[in-house]
């Protein structure tokens, strides 16, 4: 690799290393030099020199090239790598894993075609992220760029490995979905990851015992331009297409990953949407239970504290402790580790697992959510509304040119009437009498851009619109 001029290395990458991960747009802020530099970095940062480095890809289009970039900077450095080619983030994260093994992962998740990244993990899928040595990967790739990568004198080998099957029959042996009733489901995997990683999990295409489940594709091609919808489940647009799917294919219910399918949302029979909140409440219940019945006694159960209120709840009326935390993917890894938590919930659809190395895994939600479903008879809309009390918003992001007075014009205006919790952000718990439906808010400024997010939740409707529209008006001046 030649060395680049040091003008403005260290102001590209300080742009494209975000808080939790790599992510800039092709050719612009993410080269295959500075992918190679921040390989070397990180070998060094987690002294993998000697040892095993693990490197996935998703579909995109630079996706291959960029992986092997990483490959040539890490094997420069020391370490052996191994490729296990296209594969889903949760599939990296269980060859870190089992391999015991540091890993990098290339995609840009959600985001569109335009961009790519990278997600590194420690060995046993342990988070990175800025203050966890993140930061100092930057800094060793800004000296590699500009005075190039000095060769180990042992350098390291690259191999291949398919870890698919393996990968699928790990998550069969932590859910079993054989005794549950037939059910058709549509996944739309949005011409994302779960389009190779469905087939494998779900139905028989890593040699697995068939699962009574008729599963309709929808987007399973692997297309890293997304021809049909952006592959961010999140926006409620990227679901309409598994909404009328599902109705018109008279499904039990519908699936919908991310574009490297470590995300799940889930849709009900009549395509309404299941709230993050709602399945990570389901899923907190069936690991507590889980976790009880094998003798535990001291269960923690992590969620953010921009989760639904019900989910703490039904935490502790199953007898298990609510860990509220902040958000973030890194400090909820960190988190899972800190307290043991079985499992943990996020608002984004992010679900972490104790028996996954505290890694998220959006598949192996959803076969809990496949499995717990399909032991009984009703339908999903009904089974969901028992996990749904309250009325959530959902999150709205404002932009806002005068972020700091925003925030000033909401403390003025709900002191006294709200207790202040700084967190994470502003959330803001109502004061109101025992009669009175309760509510809360959360506003947090993005760390990016110059935008507010704000979630509301009442114990009904009218209450949670209120709330809402005030802090609305407040927010946008």
């Amino acid at each position: 690799m030649n060395p680049a001029a040091p003008s403005d290395v260290r102001a590209r990458l300080e742009a494209v290393v975000k808080a939790y991960d790599v992510r800039g747009i092709v050719g612009e802020g993410l080269t295959e030099p500075i992918v190679e530099a921040l390989a070397a970095g990180f070998v060094d940062e987690v002294g993998a020199a000697g040892g095993t480095v693990v490197v996935g890809h998703d579909m995109r289009d630079s996706s291959p090239g960029f992986a092997a970039a990483f490959a040539r900077g890490a094997a420069a450095r020391g370490a052996d790598v191994v490729s296990i080619g296209l594969c889903s983030t949760d599939e990296s994260y269980f060859a870190s894993g089992s391999m015991n093994a540091p890993a990098a992962m290339f995609t840009a998740s959600h985001n569109p075609a335009a961009y790519n990244g990278i997600k590194f993990s420690r060995a046993g899928a342990q988070g990175i992220s800025l203050g966890t040595g993140l930061a100092a990967i930057r800094d060793r790739a800004a000296d590699y760029l500009e005075q190039g990568i000095p060769a180990n004198p042992e350098p390291g080998v690259v191999t291949s490995a398919d870890v698919l099957a393996d990968y699928a029959a790990h998550l069969r042996s932590l859910v079993d979905l054989g005794a549950i009733r037939p059910l058709k489901i549509v996944v739309d995997a949005g011409n994302g990851m779960g389009g190779l990683t469905v087939p494998a999990v779900l139905g028989d295409a890593a040699g697995l015992p068939a699962l009574p489940l008729e599963v309709v594709p929808l987007y399973f091609e692997l297309d890293g331009t997304f021809p049909n919808h952006e592959a961010n489940p999140l926006e409620p647009a990227n679901l309409v297409d598994l909404q009328r799917a599902v109705v018109e294919r008279g499904a039990d219910l519908g699936l919908a990953f991310d574009g490297d399918a470590d995300r799940c949302f889930v849709v009900d029979e009549q395509g309404g949407a299941v709230n993050p909140s709602t399945v990570a409440a389901i899923v907190a219940l069936r690991e507590i239970a889980r976790v009880a019945a094998a003798g535990e006694t001291d269960v923690n159960v992590i969620h953010n504290l921009i989760t639904s209120r019900f989910v703490p709840e039904a935490i502790e009326r199953a007898g298990a402790t609510p860990v509220r935390t902040r958000v973030g993917h890194s400090l909820i890894k960190d988190q899972m580790k800190v307290t043991g938590a079985v499992f943990g919930g996020e608002h984004s659809a992010h679900y972490y697992f104790r028996d996954f190395w505290g890694a998220d895994n959006g598949m192996l939600a959803a076969m809990h959510v496949l499995a717990e479903f399909g032991a009984q008879q009703a339908p999903l809309s009904e089974l969901a509304a028992r996990f749904t009390p309250y009325s959530l918003s959902g999150e709205i992001n404002s932009v806002v040119d005068d972020v700091p007075a925003a925030y000033t014009r909401i403390v003025e205006t709900f002191t006294g009437r709200g207790e202040f919790d700084e967190l994470d952000g502003l959330t803001v718990d109502g004061i109101t009498a025992e009669s009175e439906p309760f509510w809360w808010f959360n506003v947090r400024p993005s760390n990016t851009e110059p935008l507010l997010r704000l979630n509301v939740e009442g114990a009904d409707e009218p209450t949670m619109v209120a709330i809402r529209d005030e802090v609305l008006a407040l927010i946008r001046g």
